[in-house]
Parts: C-alpha cells; structure tokens; sequence
C-alpha cells in the first residue's frame, strides 16, 4: 500500500507542475488587450505575434499560448526533448507531441545537445532577428532548454559543446555552474536572445527547474540579464579541468536589450511540492515539507533523508507515525564508475542501503520529466524488503553504488518508476514513508 501511495503523491506533484494550466495561470486576454502577470498590452499596437523557445514543457506552454490568442499567431518555432519509447511506461500526456497551429516543433537531444537542436535553433534565431517594433514574441522557456537550444558562437563548435556539457555532467558541476559555462560561448543564452530580439516586445513564460527560480538560470536565462561573468565561467572551467575556452561576455542589467522584455515565473518546484504535501495528508500521513532547496551530493543528500527516517522511527521526531517525509530540488551524481542510472534511482538506492534492517519504510525519488539520468525511467522505489530480497537474489547493493550502476539494480527488483514523458520539468520529488 506504501508504494501505491508514494505514487499518488507523486501524481499529485505532477499535476500541479502542469505547464499548460501554469501559462492560463498568468496569460489572459479579453480580445483587446493581452494580461501577463499583472502587465498589459494593447494588442492593436502589434501587426505580428510569434512563440518561439525550447524546453521539456515547450510545446504544452506554446499550445496554452495558442489557447489565449488563436489565429492571432502566425508563426513560431520551438525545440523540444525527442523521447523514444518506454517500455513498460504508462505516459501522463504527449504534450511534446502538443497539436500546434502555426508553430513549427523540432525534437532535439538532450541532455547532450545534438544537430537536430542547432538547427531547431536557427530558425528561432531568424525569428528574433526578423521582429522589428511592432512584433510580439512570447517566449516559453522551460527546463532542459539550455542543452535544447544549442547556439555555439564560433570558433567553438557542437562538438565541443557536447564534450563540455558530458564532461561537466560527468564531475557532478551543478546547473548553475554548467549554464555558468553554457552561457558565455553561446549566441542566445545569457540574455543573447532579448538582444537578437530588439526592438521587439518579448514576453518571457518560464517554468522554472532550477532550485531558488534563478532566472538567469533556468535554460541559461536566454530573455534575462546574465550575472554570471566570463571570470565565472573561467574559473568553473578551470575547477573541473575543462579546456580554455572563448568565451565573451553577457548582457548585464542595464543593457538595453532588455528594455521591452517581461519575464514571468509560471511554476515551479515549490507548487508541485505542496501539491504533494495536500496529497500525503490526504491519504493520512503527517507530512513534513523539508525544503525545495535540497542540492548537493546525491549519496549525501541520501544519507541525511534516511537519518531522519530513522530519527521518526527511534523517537517519533520530527514527525510521529503515520509520517511522510517530502523534499523537492536537485542533487548531482560524480561518476565512479561504468554503470547505468540517475541522481533519482541513486538516491534510492543509497537510502534503501542506509535503512535496511531499521524498520518500515518506503523511499521514493523520480524527476518530473519523466526521465532520470541518460535512462528510461523516471526514478524508481523502494521498501523495507528491498536490499533483503535483492541479496537474496545474489545482488550486491553496495557493488551496484560504486559502479553507478542503479538501474540494473532496480531492473531486476521491479523498482523502476516509468512514467514516459510527462510534458514537464520542476526538479525532483523525493518522498518518504514511514507507516
């Protein structure tokens, strides 16, 4: 019963980070005048609006952009992730596959950007360029946009951008520190698009998969000012033995560029978080939100959930029994070794480890996207019985941890979350069970 509980919170979590409901939250119009957030626009005063932008919730934000304005748009381009077939997975929504009117959709890889993506991003590019005074661009940024929306300014190449991104990925750099990078050899991060845009109106929606909503972050902040500085990406690049690199200066508050631009938060981890909180109540748990703010070393972060498990457990603090232990965010893994996995399926299995023998619990972790790691599950879940049933299968859990390699693990023990893509992205949703 555990399990099926752990993903009705879960469930519950995705359906408040829906991206489509988040936009209507904040994009209204009543034929004459367009609200976003609590700004307006007559829209007498443009002759064309445009969509264009990437991320994992791109095509469901675009279809809600479609909703408010109709036949109104005339064009666009997005890039969205391309997802293959899960096996075994029951998909939420196909909202990369959203039906647009006039909005052209470009599947590209991620998280290592591909030629698909370069090319998705050329033509989103020639859009910005073309807008003159009298154009409206809405802009849908969402999670995973930065590897997506793949610009290198030359000399640098994709390919070198692809060794970067992998390398970076590789030595556990945080999203900051990877955008940080990201942003100062791109032509369209970093604020770079706003300035391509100019003198168009630019109404930035974003749906935010970075821990504080930094919207200089969030898909390496193509519409916003960059506090990042060349000196960042330089001394990032030198801490985890990247090769020097050109890299050239942002837009900073104050440029010009952003003169005409709006950027607007739609949603985030927090909303999916307390969904999951109301949902956990619900089902009768006593439910203690820890933070939304939870980064760092994902065997770390592991360690400190199942302390407090095992705190509840000894002593009914800081939550009596029946409890429910949530936190959102988004650790990073170091690579060791040659297996298969994600930050999500390693958080797991590093807890499951850390409470076996200690008493009743189930540990689940999955990321919003629907994807964990360069895999084809979400995350996966664990119980009591896991580590027990998987040693008396011959698996050895601390083998699998030193080798990275937790999906094979959860493969063979039916603890693999899938859920195929769920058309979007808030970080992570980590839940623990103490009946």
């Amino acid at each position: 019963m555990s399990r099926k509980h752990a993903h009705q919170i879960f469930r519950a979590a995705l359906q408040a980070a829906d991206p489509e409901q988040a936009v209507l939250r904040y994009l209204h119009t009543d034929g004459k005048t367009l609200t976003a957030a609590r700004r307006s626009y007559r829209l007498s005063q443009f002759d064309r609006i445009q969509v264009i932008g990437a991320g994992k919730a791109s095509a469901a934000m675009a279809h809600a952009v479609e909703r408010v304005l109709g036949r109104r748009i005339i064009g666009g381009a997005i890039n969205v992730k391309g997802h293959a077939p899960v096996r075994g997975a029951k998909p939420l929504r196909e909202a990369s596959k959203a039906r647009l009117r006039n909005i052209a959709v470009t599947e590209a890889g991620h998280p290592i950007p591909d030629a698909r993506g370069l090319e998705g991003t050329r033509r989103i590019m020639e859009i910005a360029r073309a807008a003159g005074s009298r154009d409206l661009l809405i802009c849908v940024i969402s999670g995973g946009a930065s590897a997506l929306m793949p610009a290198p300014r030359p000399p640098v190449t994709l390919a070198q951008v692809q060794e970067i991104t992998a390398q970076l990925l590789a030595r556990g750099a945080t999203i900051h520190e990877i955008n940080a990078v990201r942003k100062h050899i791109s032509q369209i991060s970093g604020g770079e698009l706003a300035r391509l845009a100019r003198p168009a109106t630019v109404i930035a929606l974003i749906l935010s998969d970075v821990i504080g909503d930094d919207l200089d972050v969030i898909g390496s902040g193509p519409t916003v000012p960059d506090r990042a500085t060349v000196a960042d990406a330089a001394r990032i690049s030198e801490k985890y033995s990247i090769s020097a690199l050109p890299f050239e200066e942002t837009p900073k508050p104050g440029d010009p560029a952003f003169q005409k631009v709006q950027n607007v938060i739609v949603g985030g981890n927090r909303q999916a978080m307390e969904a999951a909180a109301r949902q956990a109540r619900l089902l009768g748990y006593r439910t203690l939100l820890l933070s939304t703010f939870i980064e760092g070393e994902t065997r770390e972060i592991a360690s400190m959930h199942a302390a407090i498990v095992k705190e509840i457990l000894a002593s009914g603090h800081p939550v009596r029994r029946p409890a429910c232990i949530l936190s959102g965010g988004e650790t990073t893994v170091t690579l060791g070794g040659n297996g298969l996995g994600g930050r999500n399926q390693e958080f797991v299995l590093a807890a499951a480890t850390a409470l076996d023998g200690f008493g009743p619990v189930t540990i689940f972790s999955a990321g919003t996207d629907g994807t964990d790691g360069p895999t084809d599950a979400a995350g996966a879940v664990a119980d009591a019985d896991t580590i027990t049933k998987a040693r008396a299968h011959g698996l050895d859990p601390c083998r699998f941890l030193a080798e990275n390699d937790s999906y094979h693990f959860f493969d063979k023990l039916n603890g693999l979350v899938k859920t195929g893509s769920t058309g979007t992205n808030v970080m992570d949703v980590r839940v623990l069970l103490v009946p």
